[in-house]
């Protein structure tokens, strides 16, 4: 049975150009932030800035290790903070990535950064899975596409002719990842937001569109007439 067990915690230099904006003004603009990669009770991966390589003046009201960002006449409250857990860190910097947007290069990115220990790979397969949610079938795919993802459970995504779409109802829920884009939820009567599926995922993940695939940790999975262990994760 799968089990998630948190990456190691490292502090790297990053060869990508970073920035951070609030509204239109850009609040740190860097060649030389420092990627801290971590998936903890901490939070997950993240850029910190040399203070040199952040606006003068932005940083407001510090208050133990974390500043307000004020710029371009908007203000957003505790939304940068320094962590002296690690010595290379000291003299940085990072911002929150629900108030701000951040950008590697020209491309922006959200959720949090990406790491590079980090893969998803997606792979079409003529394996059998099938779907079940409190007994009842759900899905039944020899055509599914597999995604591996590191730290997570191997993803079932199948054809929606292979699901029974008729007990699933879209959800409100929407989620953003950004290994591989925005998910939007479907429910069924026995088990809220069951599955998701990717409507438009980034460029580099293309083989999910418009698929939809279910929590491991939530349904049973019998995978060439097999049943599946339940995975163990933060999912879970």
């Amino acid at each position: 049975m799968y089990e998630f067990r948190p990456p190691e915690t490292t502090v790297e230099p990053t060869p990508r150009r970073i920035r951070v904006r609030l509204g239109p003004a850009v609040v740190a603009d860097s060649e030389r932030a420092v990627l801290l990669d971590e998936i903890s009770e901490h939070g997950f991966p993240t850029y910190f800035f040399p203070y040199e390589d952040v606006r003068p003046g932005v940083l407001a009201d510090a208050t133990g290790g974390r500043w307000s960002v004020v710029a371009g006449g908007r203000r957003a409250e505790d939304a940068a903070w320094a962590d002296d857990r690690f010595e290379r860190l000291q003299g940085h910097v990072t911002f929150s990535w629900e108030t701000l947007d951040w950008y590697e290069e020209d491309e922006q990115i959200f959720v949090h950064a990406r790491s590079p220990r980090h893969r998803v790979d997606t792979l079409h397969s003529s394996r059998r899975v099938q779907v079940l949610i409190d007994g009842e079938e759900v899905a039944d795919s020899i055509r599914p596409v597999l995604l591996f993802e590191t730290h997570l459970p191997t993803r079932y995504y199948l054809p929606f002719a292979d699901v029974r779409s008729d007990r699933l109802t879209a959800s409100e829920t929407v989620t953003r990842c950004p290994y591989k884009g925005v998910a939007r939820y479907w429910s069924h009567p026995g088990l809220a937001d069951a599955a998701w599926s990717y409507p438009d995922p980034i460029p580099e993940i293309p083989k999910i569109r418009d698929l939809v695939c279910f929590y491991d940790e939530r349904v049973d999975i019998v995978l060439d007439g097999v049943p599946q262990d339940r995975p163990v994760t933060p999912f879970s």
